[in-house]
């Protein structure tokens, strides 16, 4: 076997000579642990975030009334996934993957520090920072592990399942970790915590991205391209800063309610102007448009269940204080730091795939080979693990102190869900994407979750106002109808990818 240490990263396509890292490239270990320490990171302060904004003052918290925090969690949660949009056109015409992915980190680190910070203008401010450093890092990180392949490597599913787990085990350590520091009143120890992970993570990606070579470092940017972005640049921190001043003052007369409806509105405006101007555009083949129509479709179905999933950090994580009997599960040895918390329960989605789950899925892709169901198909049992996790729930749903192992049994249908989809999703936009606009793709893939994170958000201010059986009744049943239309558009999708999907 020819020596590829020094060739492999120059050339994708000789990814399949390297198999140092558990069968794949050396490269997939600096996403992989870059990855796990962001996704530690942003859940460890997820878990808090909500909980957090309702907490009574006297506890620590803000005292924010449940639709307000709910507002601010989804618009929050959104954001940070939209911004992989203009993130992905960044690398992709600016700076190139690679650095994208180094001043994402820094910029995350900078806002989780700002959280950990007393005050409403460092609240906010690091809500800000750390939406624009995920809106750099996600897309492109994910980017640059399916460049380590080429679109015919077998091997590109089961790498984006062994990526996903590094997201678990940062998402799975991380809310036990911050959730302990944080307690029921020392919040900002949590999020200092998230912020020295973070920290770890950019030092990390620094230090090994030698094993990256050449990927991710090019970019086709023109000088427009560079002036354009330094002004968008300076107006947006200016605009974030002026906003963020008049409304903590109160000089800016506005709720979280009515800017969460203008972002809505825009968000939706978004997404049929971009897919209006790429199913239309001649800068693409037809082919390249063809396969436009299936992300499209893919789209709407992970926007959907992103809707339902998303509500893990939002509408359950209040279920888990408020609805559930928390103490049943305390380990009363330990005395007052025994007391489960609701935060604990954000662990479990990353606990079931860690232990089991994850390494099952990436088997078993690969062991299916030519029986490995398509995109579509995997889209469908997604939605419908989804719809479950939230049908069990039903019956309980007026009750309070129910048994932890509802929620429990919701996690773990969720994650089956998230493991038919997510991964899947990540790996289709990758092979879908024309090469010069990967980057613009995997925004388009991130800009589902954003609309998802929204709707999860807005639902949850409805927690104190809307009945929950029929809440959760009505996402169920919109995952069931959409996994059944799926089932009847997997060989039109077959078609319109022609052979990819």
């Amino acid at each position: 076997m020819p020596d590829t240490s020094s060739t492999l990263q120059a050339d994708p396509s000789n990814a399949r000579w390297d198999r140092s890292f558990f069968g794949h490239p050396r490269g997939l270990s600096t996403l992989f642990f870059t990855e796990m320490w962001e996704r530690s990171s942003y859940y460890g302060m997820r878990a808090l975030l909500i909980l957090f904004m309702v907490a009574p003052v006297a506890k620590g918290g803000l005292g924010f009334p449940t639709s307000k925090a709910g507002a601010i969690y989804g618009l929050y949660t959104a954001i940070a996934y939209l911004a992989a949009l203009p993130g992905g056109w960044i690398a992709d015409r600016i700076m190139g993957q690679r650095r994208a992915v180094l001043y994402g980190g820094i910029c995350i680190t900078i806002g989780e520090f700002c959280m950990a910070t007393p005050g409403m203008v460092p609240f906010y401010l690091g809500l800000a920072t750390i939406a624009a450093g995920t809106g750099l890092l996600k897309p492109n990180v994910s980017t640059m592990v399916g460049n380590l392949y080429s679109k015919e490597d077998a091997r590109r599913d089961g790498a984006f399942s062994i990526f996903y787990m590094g997201i678990n085990i940062g998402a799975l350590v991380a809310p036990l970790v911050c959730g302990f520091l944080a307690g029921e009143t020392h919040w900002r120890n949590g999020f200092l915590a998230a912020g020295i992970g973070m920290a770890f993570g950019v030092a990390q990606y620094a230090l090994s991205g030698k094993y990256l070579g050449q990927i991710g470092l090019t970019n086709v940017g023109t000088a427009q391209d560079r002036l354009l972005f330094k002004k968008v640049l300076i107006g947006s921190a200016a605009l974030i800063l002026l906003t963020i001043a008049l409304s903590v003052s109160g000089i800016l007369n506005v709720t979280a309610e009515r800017i969460s409806d203008v972002f809505g509105t825009a968000l939706l405006l978004v997404v049929v102007v971009f897919f209006g101007w790429l199913l239309t555009s001649k800068e693409y083949s037809r082919q390249e448009r063809s396969r436009f129509w299936v992300i499209l479709v893919l789209f709407l179905a992970a926007s959907l269940f992103w809707s339902a999933f998303e509500q893990a950090g939002s509408t359950l994580n209040l279920f888990a204080e408020r609805n559930t009997n928390l103490r049943a599960w305390d380990v009363k040895a330990l005395g007052e730091n025994g007391h489960f918390l609701a935060s604990y329960y954000q662990s479990f989605n990353s606990m079931f795939m860690v232990f089991g789950l994850a390494p099952f899925f990436a088997w078993l892709w690969v062991k299916l080979g030519r029986k490995n169901p398509s995109s579509t198909a995997k889209f469908s049992i997604g939605l419908l693990f989804a719809g479950l996790g939230f049908a069990v729930l039903i019956p309980i749903a007026n009750s309070t102190n129910v048994s932890p192992w509802w929620l429990t049994l919701t996690y773990l249908l969720h994650t089956i869900g998230e493991l038919c989809l997510s991964p899947v999703g990540l790996s289709a936009m990758t092979k879908l994407a024309p090469a010069r606009a990967i980057g613009l793709i995997m925004g388009t893939w991130f800009l589902a979750t954003s609309v998802g994170n929204f709707i999860g958000g807005r639902l949850a201010s409805l927690y104190e106002s809307f009945p929950l059986p029929l809440l959760f009744g009505l996402v169920a049943g919109f995952c069931f109808l959409l996994s059944l239309v799926l089932l009847f558009m997997i060989r039109p999708m077959k078609k319109l990818s022609e052979g990819i999907n």
